[in-house]
């Protein structure tokens, strides 16, 4: 059976990463970003004499919009591009998903995720494919119902008729806390074929320190949504835990995780993730001298970032700023920022929320001027393609 063949490569798969791996008020391009900083300061290369040396990207980047590929987008959140062309997006607010043709941007209602109970910043957020998608076309959501967070895969069947493409939701987990704010939402299937959450608190600080609350967290698990094998806490779903909202997840070559998060007044943060990490919310926001918690590798104030998603590209990681209206470039040096954050497109298209990785040099992303906090302009929202360096 499909699900007896997906439990077994999974395991394989999550013993050979663990070997190998170790709000902010959500809402220029300018080198050094302005009110950006970088952790430990600029940091240099691999000794070339070492068994691994890493190329470090160049300090400096480029970015060129070189299309609009479609506009008139409701609330959109989650974007996860198909392998045979076509990206899916979700929209918070409506609780659908839509098929964006990326070479005309015509958009094609797959359905309505019945269960959804939008609010705040809660609704239908982060959306990824199964890792067997081939074989099984299933689409996984994450979504605010009437009671909680939870996660959900459905059948998606693009012979149906438009609006009822997406099956049944089938509920794998739940019981993540929701709240007005602070839902995370990003979900993702890593390299090692588990499925990643970021959640949030809540709004309810106390639940990041506590381990057996799944708000706060990064949470790891199997695509049938158990604990995954080899987690840092047997027969928990939690990776790694401290976090205030996790918006966005990203996986360098070598198989190292990252995540974008929502600081409250002072610094938001990108992290790189560690199995049992403790991130420090709510006893510390940003870098501290704190042993016990480990520190961002790039913090921003929150005016100039509120980030959600990211996404990596050839030794960066480029993240979507919300209230800051920007994408920035981080350059990277195995876990270390290597150079200054670097600002782009900055008031240009308003608030960022997607970013997610094209063919080659692209990248797909996505605006978020109609989440209630944006100033919609005609047109909005839209996904743009990137050209990036």
């Amino acid at each position: 059976m499909i699900v007896q063949r997906r439990a077994v490569t999974a395991v394989l798969a999550a013993a050979s990463l663990l070997l190998a791996a170790g709000c902010s008020s959500d809402g220029g391009s300018s080198p050094g970003g302005g009110g950006s900083t970088t952790a430990g300061g600029t940091s240099s290369a691999a000794s070339p004499s070492g068994p691994a040396a890493e190329r470090t990207p160049p300090a400096k980047g480029t970015v060129k919009v070189v299309r609009t590929v479609a506009e008139g987008l409701k609330s959109p959140w989650g974007l996860a591009p198909l392998p045979d062309g076509g990206l899916l997006v979700s929209s918070r607010d409506d609780g659908t998903v839509v098929r964006v043709d990326e070479k005309t941007g015509r958009k094609t209602e797959l359905g309505r995720v019945s269960g959804v109970s939008p609010a705040g910043e809660g609704g239908l957020l982060g959306i990824t494919l199964s890792p067997d998608y081939a074989s099984d076309h299933m689409v996984y959501a994450y979504f605010t119902s009437a009671s909680d967070n939870r996660i959900v895969r459905m059948l998606y069947d693009e012979h149906k008729p438009a609006g009822e493409q997406l099956g049944a939701p089938d509920t794998i987990f739940k019981g993540i806390p929701k709240g007005y704010i602070h839902n995370g939402g990003r979900i993702a299937f890593g390299p090692d074929g588990m499925l990643y959450a970021g959640t949030g608190e809540s709004g309810q600080r106390g639940l990041a320190q506590d381990k057996k609350s799944l708000g706060g967290k990064i949470l790891r698990m199997t695509p049938e949504g158990e604990p995954a094998p080899g987690n840092p806490f047997p027969g928990s779903p939690v990776y790694s835990y401290g976090h205030r909202n996790v918006q966005g997840l990203a996986w360098d070559g070598k198989q190292r995780l990252f995540a974008s998060e929502f600081g409250q007044d002072t610094w938001d943060e990108l992290n790189a993730i560690k199995p049992g990490g403790n991130y420090g919310w709510p006893d510390a926001e940003g870098r501290s001298d704190d042993s016990r918690f480990r520190n961002p590798i790039a913090q921003w104030h929150t005016d100039d970032a509120s980030p959600s998603g990211i996404a990596y590209v050839d030794g960066v990681i480029w993240m979507a700023a919300l209230k800051g209206q920007r994408l920035w470039r981080i350059p990277l040096n195995g876990t270390k920022a290597s150079a200054d954050p670097q600002a782009f497109l900055t008031g240009e298209y308003g608030r960022l929320r997607t970013v997610a990785a094209a063919d080659g040099d692209k990248l797909w992303l996505v605006t978020s001027n109609t989440d209630g906090r944006g100033k919609p302009r005609s047109g909005d929202d839209r996904i743009l393609e990137l050209e990036v360096k």
